[in-house]
């Protein structure tokens, strides 16, 4: 499954809604040395109750807006 993801860092909280097809998801990390991006990958894989490794950002490592792919069991 490809999914758009809009992130916000910085957050006060860890938060992922859903509006018009596309995922909006708050991080408590700061964006500095990946640290925003292992965030999202966890939040996700907890989300989608699948595995780290099956999280990948395929683009928009260094942008708000990213494309992740969430592989199948």
């Amino acid at each position: 499954m490809i999914l758009e993801v809009k992130v916000t860092t910085n957050s006060k909280l860890d938060k992922i809604e859903e509006k018009e097809g596309k995922l909006f998801v708050k991080i408590k990390a700061k964006a500095v040395d990946g640290k925003a991006n292992k965030a999202l990958v966890e939040k996700l894989a907890d989300y989608f109750h699948r595995r780290k490794s099956q999280v990948i950002i395929i683009r928009g490592l260094k942008s708000h807006n990213k494309i992740v792919e969430i592989k199948d069991n």
